[in-house]
């Protein structure tokens, strides 16, 4: 029990490890609790004081967790007198507060409420750091201090504290990890309510606003949605979001750079976990466009594929907040799961549109191997001309569809049609056939026609024209004409050092194929000239008819 007076004391209150140590009891601004008050009162009616405190001092203030006949719940380190406890190693007695050099010229000494007699126990953690102390207080000197028994029970009294203190803090963890074990359940109920519903849902805004809403209302936030990032990385759409009642919707196409510096990060896969856009260093300079929807807290979490951002998951929250591993994690796991999600939804659709496409063309190719063969067999003057013909034709249309179902749209170029049409004599005539244009798109519409086309006109030359003769050539040129309202391709075929050329007394098979099969696909026109050095077949169609697709 200490009664010395000590001249020039100087109280540190500032050593890290026993801040630290009250931080963690988490008790400092707390409400009242029973048992604390409890204490002081009895602290007072052993100790027949009018004042009672259970004191924490903090690095700048002391605080009362329990209190009576003291009117305020703080105060600041210049008025505490409970701060010379932290290096007594028993009770702090202060008989008269006017004469120890400690506390004459305290505030509360000097002013009101005029305190003269103070006791206190030391608070001490079992590390034998003093954290506070539990003390008596009279406005009257007393110069005998305190009883032996009235010192004991202050003691144990201290004990009790800490026990009290040491019990709450257990209490709070079991309670944290009891609340941590519930939020753990419900994101897990959360992911299995998604898998059900990403397996039934058909439309990708019906499937981000449910995982929008799931994610909403297990983080207990006011706006949560997924959005799909451009091949630019500059917008993100967001079908279909979720949010609280009175709360701003975000759904619809968003420029990034609206939004700050945070696009860079969302471009290299950067997971944003902000506790306060106003004061983290990443959005406090750029924090008005997020202020002005109502977010303080947020969290976004880009999908990656390929080397790129593809996708964003984005949760908010109207006040500031810390977002914890397990609920980022559970963010990822959902952003993740949409993503696929939107990715089954696509493949379905591209698989249905390929089987719709592939029962088109199949009937297509069906018709027009019909009309061949009718024609074929109806025009040949021998079994052996119309199978060697048919079987031609068949060929050419077979080089053709090879052609379009190695393109990423069931589609070529110009050059590789005619080349593939070609390709059956290229061989024999390597050097003869002449191709020269610029290139040139051809969509799926046109592309078995211009084939059947090109086969007849080679035919009909290695037959009767000029691949005839050793002496003969084709050449095969096309032009863009951009003249007119609209552009148009023009495609000739001339042939020269033939024999001499006639024209024919009967139109064939053949020559309808090339005057009308053009017209009939997509919208052009053909025009075959029978001079005598040589056949011309000119081409034209609007360059839009020649590319498009079915």
């Amino acid at each position: 029990m200490s009664h010395l007076a000590q001249d020039s004391v100087k109280v540190d209150t500032s050593d890290p490890d026993r801040l630290a140590e009250l931080e963690a009891l988490d008790v400092l601004d707390t409400a009242s609790e029973e048992g604390f008050d409890d204490a002081v009162q009895i602290a007072r009616l052993i100790c027949q004081t009018p004042v009672a405190l259970a004191s924490l001092v903090a690095a700048d203030r002391q605080w009362f967790k329990a209190r009576v006949g003291f009117p305020d719940c703080q105060t600041d380190l210049s008025r505490s007198v409970c701060v010379y406890a932290l290096g007594e190693p028993d009770l702090l007695v202060i008989p008269d507060l006017t004469t120890d050099p400690r506390t004459r010229t305290n505030p509360l000494v000097v002013g009101e409420p005029h305190i003269r007699f103070y006791a206190g126990a030391p608070l001490r953690m079992p590390s034998g750091r003093v954290i506070g102390s539990l003390c008596v207080i009279d406005h009257q000197p007393r110069p005998d201090g305190l009883s032996e028994d009235q010192a004991e029970a202050l003691r144990r009294l201290a004990r009790q504290v800490m026990i009290l203190l040491r019990e709450r803090r257990q209490l709070a963890r079991m309670q944290a990890a009891e609340v941590q074990a519930g939020a753990a359940t419900n994101r897990r109920l959360a992911l299995i309510e998604l898998g059900d519903q990403l397996r039934d849902i058909g439309t990708i805004p019906e499937m981000t606003a449910k995982a929008a809403e799931i994610v909403g209302r297990t983080l207990n936030a006011s706006r949560a949605g997924y959005g799909e990032l451009d091949r630019t990385g500059a917008f993100v759409t967001v079908p279909e979001d979720w949010a609280l009642p009175g709360e701003v919707r975000l759904t619809g196409r968003h420029r990034l750079a609206d939004y700050g510096s945070i696009g860079a990060g969302i471009e290299r896969g950067e997971t944003l976990a902000v506790t306060d856009v106003g004061s983290d260093i990443r959005t406090a300079a750029e924090a008005e466009p997020f202020t002005a929807l109502g977010i303080r807290a947020m969290l976004n979490v880009p999908v990656r594929e390929r080397g790129r951002t593809v996708g964003l998951l984005f949760v908010n929250s109207p006040a500031p907040r810390t977002w914890a591993p397990e609920e980022i994690a559970f963010a990822r796991n959902v952003a993740d799961r949409v993503q696929v999600g939107i990715a089954r939804l696509r493949a379905d659709e591209v698989q249905a549109t390929l089987n719709r496409e592939l029962s088109h063309r199949m009937k297509n190719t069906l018709a027009m191997v019909q009309a061949i063969a009718t024609q074929t067999m109806r025009n040949a003057v021998t079994l052996e001309d119309a199978r060697h013909a048919l079987s031609a034709r068949l060929l050419a249309m077979g080089k053709a569809h090879d052609l379009l179902l190695t393109g990423e749209r069931e589609s070529a170029s110009l050059e590789a049609v005619v080349r593939g049409a070609l390709a059956i004599h290229d061989d024999a005539e390597r050097g003869r056939l002449r191709l020269a244009g610029p290139s040139v798109h051809v969509g799926s519409r046109a592309a078995l026609s211009l084939a059947l086309i090109v086969h007849e006109l080679a035919t009909n030359a290695v037959k009767y024209g000029a691949l005839s003769v050793p002496e003969g050539s084709v050449s095969v040129s096309w032009q863009i004409d951009t003249s007119g309202a609209e552009p148009i391709i023009r495609l000739c075929w001339i042939e020269g050092g033939g024999p001499t050329v006639t024209a024919p007394d009967r139109r064939g098979f053949g020559t309808r194929l090339i005057e009308r099969g053009l017209a009939g696909a997509f919208g052009g026109h053909a025009l075959l000239t029978y001079r005598p050095e040589g056949v011309i077949c000119e081409l034209t169609a609007t360059l839009a008819g020649l590319e498009a697709e079915e």
